[in-house]
């Protein structure tokens, strides 16, 4: 998506730091990215209080202000400045088109936009399309889609519920989004071809100020420390010394383990860090190398 700059004027600040700036952060007021925004800014360590039917509530103890939005708003109004920031689904984000900046993939909320078929139909590839009514709530992300593989199909626009059009004889296909699948198994249709495979993103408007620009790398920072722990496990384990370095050449870690020799005599305990991809190859191959005593600990927060 091309960025462009709108100029805006804002007050100056203070010494020029921004210390009383605030930054205005839309996350969506319910719905399925609704928890883990939530989580991501508690994990930051960011204390908000979002009361019953509250629509606005200020951190205790970061410069933010949290705005609950409907999700399909949250593009727009970081596009008009309302608010400076968002978390929002690349689905919603690329439908609408609004000119934000994408900062942050945030790794949760993660489906894709599809097209299904009843699953009584033979699909045979893209021209299955051709002609055919295709009921969705995206009609933009639909109609690149089939202008792409130059498909004349008809676009019915429905809000909820698309997944019935189908068997109601509205459509012949639906382009909706799916996670599991399990939606579309329970109306009778069949998964045949992605639009879009879509995660939460962090968006900010193209013109904030640098006191803001501040406050907002400094949740980034937070977010990938939170992030990172996420995919890493700490590992303790004991080791006999003469087992020692071929133990410590299966934990790398963020740079080498920690190795700290023990009470009892031959023996070192050795301290690392494991990527959650690669975890369980490597604790089977540390027990035939002659460990024991394995500990994995989840981390909170880790700082690279």
């Amino acid at each position: 998506m091309q960025e462009s700059f709108i100029k805006k004027k804002y007050a100056p600040m203070e010494n020029g730091t921004g210390d009383n700036e605030i930054l205005k952060l839309a996350i969506q007021k319910s719905g399925r990215l609704f928890e883990d925004s939530v989580k991501i800014l508690k994990d930051c360590g960011i204390e908000i209080r979002n009361g019953h039917n509250r629509l606005k509530v200020e951190a205790d103890n970061f410069p933010i202000e949290i705005y609950f939005l409907r999700d399909d708003d949250i593009p727009q109004y970081v596009e008009d400045g309302v608010a400076d920031a968002g978390i929002v689904g690349e689905n919603v984000l690329y439908e609408k088109g609004k000119e934000v900046a994408v900062l942050e993939r945030l790794a949760f909320g993660k489906c894709r936009l599809s097209i299904a078929v009843e699953r009584k139909e033979e699909y045979t590839g893209l021209q299955f399309l051709h002609h055919k009514r295709i009921a969705t709530s995206y009609p933009f992300l639909l109609e690149q889609f089939l202008k792409k593989n130059q498909l004349d199909a008809e676009i019915h626009e429905i809000s909820g519920s698309v997944e019935i059009a189908p068997g109601i004889g509205l459509a012949d296909a639906v382009c909706d989004l799916v996670s599991s699948g399990s939606t579309l198994f329970m109306n009778g249709l069949k998964e045949v071809e992605t639009i879009l495979h879509s995660q939460a993103v962090l968006i900010k408007n193209v013109s904030l100020n640098k006191s803001k620009l501040a406050i907002l790398e400094k949740l980034i920072f937070r977010m990938h420390a939170v992030q990172q722990a996420k995919h890493n496990k700490y590992v303790l384990l004991n080791a006999p010394n003469d087992s020692l370095e071929r133990i410590i050449s299966l934990l790398p870690g963020m740079k080498s383990p920690s190795v700290l020799p023990l009470a009892e005599p031959g023996w070192s305990s050795v301290h690392s860090v494991l990527q959650e991809d690669e975890f369980w190859e490597i604790i089977e191959k540390l027990k035939d190398a002659g460990a024991e005593g394995i500990l994995v600990i989840p981390i909170e927060k880790m700082i690279v």
